[in-house]
């Protein structure tokens, strides 16, 4: 199960992102959720995907997991492939 973000028309696949750079970085959901300062459960539900987060969240986590908020949302473009 996952629930995309949708951004300007494109879908990313931020749970399933989520949950591979924890486990790359062999953490456990609650060792991020207490860095975040949020519930295990609350954390739970991102990585599931049976909720989506904030920006402000997503900015959390980013600077948590030290990726860039592309990476953390899967979205990994070449800067000469985006078009505006």
């Amino acid at each position: 199960i996952y629930i995309p973000l949708y951004f300007f028309g494109e879908c990313f696949m931020f749970n399933i992102q989520l949950k591979k750079i924890r486990t790359e970085k062999k953490l456990k959901q609650s060792d991020v959720a207490d860095a975040l300062g949020i519930t295990v459960r609350q954390y739970q539900r991102y990585e599931s995907g049976e909720q989506t987060t904030t920006l402000v969240m997503l900015i959390k986590l980013a600077d948590y997991f030290n990726v860039t908020l592309d990476h953390l949302v899967g979205r990994e473009v070449n800067s000469n492939e985006r078009k505006l």
